[in-house]
C-alpha cells in the first residue's frame, strides 16, 4: 500500500522521484517524501502529509538540485500519518535518509537498547528505528554503510524493502528486500529503484528483480552489485519488460483478479518465508513467541470476521481445534458486535481482515478489548486500523490486492491460520511430533502444487464457456473443504452475479437437494480424505435426480471419474491442508464465467475492496 522511488544518474532527481511517486498511486498512502542529495552535496529531505500534489506544492520554492534521491509514499504503519512519520527518515546525525516498506516486528526491542545508548527519536516508526540502528552500526564500528546495512538487517525480524543514501557517499544509493518487492532499472550510466516496474519502463526496459534478503549497491559509473546478507555476491538476471504501462501494472494479465490468483504460489513463499525454518521442520510466529503467555491460557478462541476472510476463520476453528484442543468459535462481526456476546478476560478474539479497515470487524475488536479479551490480528494491509487496534498479530505478506474479488488474501489467511495452529500445537504439546513435521513439510510443498492447479487454466478457461447459462450454482464440500465451497460460491456470486450457494455436503438431503435438476450445476469437492466415501454418496444423490456434477478429486482417482460428468484432477495433500489446494480452481472458474459473460472482473457492481462503513 505504499511506494518506493529512487534514482542515480545524470539527470535531475526530483522530476523522475516525483512523476514515479504518481505512478504508484494506486497502492494507498496517506504521506509522500523525497530525500535528495543536492548539487552543494546537502542530504535536504522534504515530506508532506497528503498526496503527492501536496508534495510538490511544498517544495515548490525548495533546492530540488541534485542528480541521487529517494522517495515514498507512505501508508501509516507505527504512528499517524503525520510528517514527523512521513518518509523519508534521517539518522540522528542527519548523514542517513531510509525509505521502508514493511514492517520490522522488534523494533521495540531494538528501541530500547538504542535509547540507552542516548538516542532520541523524532517519530514513532519503525523505520526510524532502522535507520538509527544502521548509524549505530556504522559508526561504532568505523564501517562502509553497506556492511552496516548487512549488519543490521541482520539484527531485525519482519519485512522491509528499504533504500539508503548516505551524505558521505553522494554517488551511491543501497536498496534492500525481503517479503517486499524492489526492481532496479538499469539505463544508460543511471539506475532506477522501485517496489515494481511501473516508474522505470518510461525511462529503460532493462531490470532486475531483487530476491530475499539481497542487497543492490548502484553507484554512479560502477555495474550493478548484487551481495546478500553476508556480503556473498548474488548472481542476477538483468530482464527485458516489453509491456506498457497498462500492461505491466497487471503484469501482462488481462485482469488483476487473474494475476493475483496466479501470484499465489510466490506469495505463500512470501508469507511463510522467515516463519518456516530452511529445513522445513518448525513454524515459529514472533506473535506467539512474544505473547505465548496470553494465549496459552485462554479458555477458548473467538474468530471475528466478514466474506472471505470469514471462510478463511471456519477453517482456521477446524485447524485450532484440532491440533491444539482448544475450543473455537467463529463470529460474523456485523452480529458479534450487536448482540452482547459473552466476552471475557481469558478469551483471545482473532480478528481477520484483509483491508485492515472493514468496519465490522475493528467494531468487533474494539468491544472484544473492552471486555478484558486479548486481540489477535490477521491481516494484509500494514499499518491499518485492525493492526493498531490489536495486541499482537500476523501479517499475511501477499502484497497489495487490487482485484475486489480476494484470491491471493484468502490462501494467504490460511496459510497464517495453518502456521499460527502449528505454533500453538508446539508450545502445547497438543500435536505428536511425526504429525506436526508432516504438517510442516506438507505446507512447505504447497507453493509448487498450486503451480500445477495453475496449469489447469486452459482447462478450465474451456469448461467455464459451458455454464454461462447458469441461474444458479450449487457448491458442496466437507470437512475442511465445507469452507472452501463457501467460498468457491462467493466467487462466482461476487463477479458474475449467477446465484451461488455453498452447503456442507451431507446437508443436501435436508433441503436444497429439492433445487437438483438436469439443470442445476453442482460443484463437489471430492478429494481424497477421510470423508471420501461419504461425498461419493452424495454425488449419488446428485446423478440419482439428474443434476450435473463437476468434481474436484485427486489425481488418479478412478471412481469419482466414472460418476461425475466433469472432474479436475488435483494433486494430492493432507486434508487440513487441502483448502489451499482446491481453492484455486473455483478460483479459476468463477472468473472464466464472468469473463465469458462479459463482465467487469476487477470492479464488480455495487462492491468495495476495503468495507469501511456498515
Amino acid at each position: 500500500m505504499c511506494g518506493i522511488v529512487g534514482y542515480i544518474g545524470n539527470r535531475k532527481a526530483y522530476p523522475i522521484l516525483v512523476k514515479g511517486l504518481k505512478r504508484l498511486e494506486y497502492r494507498g498512502y496517506d504521506s509522500a517524501g523525497v530525500a535528495l542529495i543536492s548539487e552543494s552535496c546537502n542530504l535536504n529531505i522534504y515530506k508532506t502529509k497528503g498526496k503527492v500534489a501536496d508534495l510538490e506544492a511544498y517544495v515548490a520554492d525548495k533546492d530540488q538540485s541534485g542528480s541521487i534521491g529517494i522517495a515514498h509514499t507512505r501508508w501509516a504503519t507505527h504512528g499517524e500519518p503525520c510528517v514527523a512519520n512521513a518518509h523519508p527518515h534521517y539518522s540522528s546525525s542527519g548523514r542517513l535518509a531510509l525509505i521502508h516498506n514493511g514492517i520490522i516486528e522488534n523494533y521495540t526491542t531494538i528501541k530500547e537498547k538504542l535509547q540507552e545508548k542516548g538516542f532520541l527519536f523524532k517519530s514513532n516508526t519503525d523505520t526510524e528505528v532502522l535507520v538509527q540502528l544502521i548509524e549505530y552500526i556504522q559508526t561504532t564500528g568505523h564501517l562502509d554503510l553497506l556492511t552496516a546495512v548487512q549488519l543490521a538487517l541482520q539484527e531485525v525480524i519482519g519485512a522491509y524493502a528499504i533504500a539508503l543514501l548516505d551524505r558521505e557517499n553522494p554517488d551511491e544509493i543501497i536498496a534492500a528486500r525481503k517479503s517486499s518487492p524492489l526492481v532496479v532499472g538499469i539505463g544508460s550510466n543511471e539506475y532506477f529503484l522501485a517496489s515494481d516496474a511501473t516508474p522505470i519502463i518510461e525511462y529503460t526496459d532493462k531490470v532486475v528483480y531483487l530476491d530475499d534478503e539481497e542487497i543492490a549497491v548502484m553507484h554512479r559509473g560502477e555495474p550493478l552489485k548484487i551481495v546478500n546478507l553476508h556480503n556473498t555476491e548474488c548472481p542476477h538476471e538483468v530482464k527485458t519488460v516489453t509491456m506498457n504501462l497498462g500492461q505491466l501494472e497487471r503484469g501482462g494479465y488481462p485482469h488483476f483478479m487473474l494475476k493475483e490468483i496466479f501470484e499465489q504460489p510466490e506469495c505463500l513463499l512470501d508469507c511463510m518465508r522467515g516463519r518456516i525454518n530452511v529445513e522445513g521442520t518448525n513454524v515459529t510466529l514472533s506473535a506467539v513467541i512474544d505473547y505465548k503467555e496470553q494465549l496459552l491460557s485462554a479458555n477458548r478462541f473467538v474468530i471475528v470476521a466478514c466474506g472471505t476472510s470469514w471462510h478463511a476463520a471456519l477453517i482456521g476453528k477446524h485447524l485450532i481445534e484440532s491440533f491444539c484442543r482448544i475450543p473455537v468459535e467463529v463470529e460474523y462481526a456485523s452480529e458479534f458486535r450487536y448482540r452482547d456476546p459473552v466476552i471475557g478476560a481469558n478469551d483471545v478474539v482473532i480478528a481477520i481482515s484483509q483491508s485492515g479497515e472493514t468496519a465490522d470487524t475493528l467494531a468487533a475488536v474494539e468491544l472484544a478489548k473492552s471486555r478484558g479479551a486479548f486481540i489477535y490480528g490477521i491481516c494484509n494491509a500494514i499499518g491499518s486500523s485492525i493492526p493498531r487496534a490489536t495486541h499482537t498479530g500476523s501479517y499475511i505478506h501477499v502484497g497489495p490486492e487490487i482485484g475486489v474479488a480476494s484470491t491471493k488474501a484468502f490462501t494467504g489467511q490460511v496459510t497464517v491460520l495453518v502456521m499460527l495452529a502449528l505454533t500453538l500445537a508446539r508450545e502445547k504439546q497438543t500435536l505428536a511430533e511425526d504429525e506436526y513435521l508432516a504438517v510442516v513439510k506438507e505446507l512447505s510443498t504447497i507453493p509448487q502444487k498450486m503451480k500445477e492447479v495453475l496449469m489447469l487454466n486452459d482447462s478450465i478457461a474451456q469448461l467455464s464457456q459451458i455454464f454461462t447459462y447458469a441461474h444458479n450454482f450449487i457448491y458442496l464440500g466437507r470437512g475442511y473443504n465445507y469452507p472452501v465451497a463457501l467460498e468457491g460460491a462467493l466467487k462466482l456470486k461476487e463477479i458474475s452475479y449467477i446465484h451461488a450457494e455453498g452447503y456442507p455436503a451431507a446437508e443436501m438431503k435436508h433441503g436444497p437437494i429439492a433445487l437438483v435438476d438436469a439443470e442445476m450445476p453442482v460443484i463437489v469437492i471430492a478429494t481424497q480424505n477421510g470423508l471420501y466415501e461419504k461425498v461419493l454418496s452424495n454425488i449419488q444423490e446428485i446423478k440419482a435426480r439428474k443434476g450435473r456434477v463437476i468434481a474436484l478429486v485427486t489425481k488418479g482417482d478412478t471412481v469419482i471419474s466414472k460418476i461425475a460428468d466433469t472432474c479436475i484432477e488435483l494433486p494430492a495433500t493432507l486434508e487440513c491442508l487441502d483448502p489451499l489446494i482446491t481453492t484455486v480452481p473455483l478460483q479459476l472458474l468463477a472468473y472464466h464465467i464472468a469473463v465469458c459473460k462479459g463482465m467487469d472482473v476487477d470492479q464488480p457492481r455495487n462492491l468495495a475492496k476495503s468495507v469501511t462503513v456498515e
